[in-house]
């Protein structure tokens, strides 16, 4: 019995320190000032789901990967609805607000996987952030500097071995 708790513990931490290095890249302050996400709530979710994103994308493949993916999206929802509730939405909108969310997660998924896939000089996935993430108001070139940025992190979380992953490291160099 304590081989499991410790088992369940020990996985808390991985996808914890998973999800916190996610999380410190999305707030990268480049992704705000130059890429043309917005600085608001929206926006941080939006840099946070591209990260997200890019990870699921990393863990598809690899059979051993997948369910410490789907516990990062878990991770990542439940995220999302404390960060509601800290909001102030009223306990009985926060289930209404909760799927309109993962709806979005999701139509963004659908939207940058092909784009990804996409020759990267194509503008596909240029074109798949200017209306998700990108600020109407952001400067010329703004969703270009965020897909390569997606395109260079994507390929930097692509290099990170399994195992690595599965202790927890995305030992990955920065993308610019």
């Amino acid at each position: 019995m304590f081989q499991r708790l410790r088992a369940g513990r020990r996985n808390r931490e991985i996808i914890d320190a998973i999800y916190v290095d996610l999380v410190e890249r999305a707030r990268q302050p480049h992704l705000y000032e130059d890429a043309g996400i917005p600085d608001t709530v929206m926006g941080r979710f939006e840099a946070l789901s591209i990260h997200v994103f890019l990870f699921l994308r990393r863990c598809r493949e690899d059979k051993a990967l997948r369910p410490v993916a789907q516990d990062v999206v878990d991770r990542f929802i439940a995220d999302v609805d404390r960060s509601i509730r800290e909001l102030g939405v009223g306990d009985q909108s926060v289930p209404k607000r909760m799927r309109k969310l993962a709806g979005i997660f999701y139509e963004r998924v659908k939207a940058y996987d092909p784009a990804m896939d996409a020759e990267p000089g194509s503008g596909r996935l240029a074109e798949a952030l200017r209306p998700r993430a990108v600020a109407p108001d952001a400067g010329e070139g703004a969703p270009q500097r965020l897909a390569a940025y997606m395109r260079e992190t994507g390929n930097c979380l692509e290099a990170v071995p399994a195992a690595a992953i599965l202790a927890g490291r995305l030992e990955m160099r920065e993308a610019t």
